[in-house]
């Protein structure tokens, strides 16, 4: 079995395999966090609500990129991506905390674009930084 394990491509397959099943998970929680629907709205035509969604998806996807870079384990490279993905959305709550004049969700869900796209560049970010985190070992 070791040497099934050691084959690229199957260590491929297995890392994109559960980072399409954690990113399926990640964005339905976020989708519980937020106000809007996000597929309801981006199939509207909402650009903010598309841009703050990409922005996440790039940013998880981010994490688990220095993730398997840096862990040779299945395991450890999950944990360190639920870890990151957990970072990211403490980041999203931060924003919404550090802007009182208005609320993020709405602006986005209302088409704000200037929000949406800080949305996604908080997001993208962030992912850097919990990623150089992840990259030294931890933090």
């Amino acid at each position: 079995m070791e040497q099934f394990w050691d084959n690229e491509y199957v260590l491929t397959a297995a890392n994109y395999s559960v980072v399409i099943l954690c990113m399926v998970l990640f964005m339905a929680i976020f989708e519980l966090v937020t106000k809007y629907k996000n597929w309801e709205e981006i199939q509207k035509g909402n650009l903010s609500v598309a841009m703050a969604t990409g922005g996440k998806i790039f940013g998880i996807a981010n994490i688990f990129r220095y993730s398997i870079q840096n862990h040779d384990s299945l395991f450890v490279m999950i944990s360190w991506g639920v870890f990151g993905f957990f970072l990211l959305l403490i980041g999203y709550f931060i924003f919404e905390f550090l802007t009182p004049r208005f609320n993020i969700d709405v602006e986005i869900q209302q088409d704000n674009r200037a929000v949406g796209l800080i949305s996604l560049i908080i997001s993208v970010g962030l992912s850097y930084v919990i990623g150089a985190g992840i990259g030294n070992g931890g933090f």
